[in-house]
């Protein structure tokens, strides 16, 4: 083992003061030394944390790393001490490697195409007409997250997986808690057992009276209840939380950088790109965990059986060796090919649902509110802490002239 190996020995609690789009110093500074660190986790276990972008990717490929639930014996926040870690329950996908992982996924991917995915977007704008007229009649402030940041994703994957409207908003409140990092563990529980609760009884329904849903396509298949109400847990909190996000923090950094801002409301063409490179710039869906099944070489490294590994994402997205001036928001950078939708067989499911909701929502936000603005200096804007799943704003207070 090389003695130049770095080591990280916790995970950073905060970003900078003043850098809320950048990753943690601690982070950049270990991917500084090298690709690859060596982790101590908070139960005394050492582990390795991969931060440059290509050891990040390959991981991601290479099916010796397992994201198997039960695997995932040390947390990088959290000493679970001698507890036993279950396997993922019925339907939770993500927490699977295959063959289980794709029996699950494999009847949802044709539903996520891109081509289905477009055929959605007059709905989309329609929806985001309709809450940028809410705005508009309410102003000339608002939270954009309540008023356009949630509500936008949470229409469109409620509608797909056919969630009635009506039930969004106490089923995305409790998403949220076991979401933001924030929640006490005794609220967290409660939380999650009631959306449990929900789905269980919303997929009942769709048995007793299906209709033209995702979840109701489903049902011809060979997917128990059970599996079921997993599957719709992870797509609706992956459907209502990242997106929600990214159009939040998204609108926050593209207040901070004016020019950029001013780029894309003259040139509306660059909306495609200008989605790319937040999700790169951003990366709100920080890290994933794997854990090694046999001994690999990894970045002149033996990764020995068992080694638990986190994959930092929003490191890999300001790799220097991949991007040019990585920290740099650039809306019409050439170099793609981020990773904050992962790669491999977990690769988002959703991301050109993903895409097209943020194509359509930031070019109307900008064109509708010429004169947007924050209504707070940005250092009080209430940023979400380093342990939520997904980094994001818990509010962004904007206002504009009339």
């Amino acid at each position: 083992m090389s003695e130049s190996l770095h080591t990280l020995p916790a995970m950073p609690a905060a970003r900078q003061p003043g850098c809320p789009f950048d990753p943690p110093k601690e982070l950049v500074e270990a991917r500084d030394h090298g690709p690859i660190s060596r982790f101590t986790f908070p139960d005394g276990h050492e582990g390795w944390l991969v931060t440059g972008y290509d050891l990040v990717r390959s991981v991601l490929a290479d099916s010796r790393f397992s994201s198997r639930k039960e695997l995932m014996r040390h947390h990088p926040l959290i000493d679970f001490g001698d507890v036993e870690v279950p396997p993922a329950p019925p339907g939770e996908f993500l927490l699977m490697d295959d063959p289980q992982h794709s029996r699950y996924r494999k009847p949802l991917a044709g539903k996520f195409t891109v081509r289905r995915m477009r055929l959605l977007t007059e709905r989309i704008e329609q929806v985001t007409a309709e809450h940028l007229d809410a705005m508009e009649k309410a102003g000339p402030s608002t939270d954009l997250v309540t008023a356009f940041a949630k509500p936008i994703p949470a229409v469109m994957i409620c509608e797909l997986l056919g969630v009635p409207y009506a039930d969004r908003g106490s089923f995305q409140g409790n998403v949220e808690k076991f979401m933001d990092g924030q929640t006490p563990d005794d609220e967290l529980i409660a939380a999650y057992t009631a959306v449990q609760t929900y789905l269980a009884e919303l997929v009942a329904a769709k048995r007793a009276n299906p209709t033209d849903d995702v979840l109701s396509d489903l049902l011809d298949g060979d997917l128990t209840d059970e599996e079921l109400r997993g599957v719709s847990l992870i797509l609706l909190a992956a459907g209502l939380d990242t997106t929600a996000n990214m159009l939040a923090l998204g609108t926050f950094a593209l207040l901070r950088n004016p020019a950029q801002l001013a780029a894309l409301r003259a040139d509306p063409s660059l909306t495609e790109r200008a989605v790319e490179e937040l999700l790169r710039y951003l990366t709100v869906a920080k890290s994933s965990m794997r854990t090694a099944l046999e001994d690999v070489e990894l970045g002149g490294h033996t990764i020995p059986a068992g080694s638990a590994m986190i994959l930092s994402y929003h490191t890999a997205n300001r790799d220097p060796e991949r991007f040019s001036d990585p920290h740099l928001l650039d809306l019409r950078r050439q170099d793609g090919g981020h990773l904050a939708f992962g790669h491999g067989i977990h690769q988002c499911l959703g991301q050109q649902l993903a895409r097209i909701e943020m194509q359509v929502a930031f070019a109307a936000l900008i064109q509708r509110f010429p004169t947007l603005r924050l209504a707070v200096p940005a250092e009080e804007v209430d940023l979400r802490p380093e342990t939520a799943d997904i980094f994001g704003v818990n509010s962004l207070p904007v206002t504009w002239d009339v």
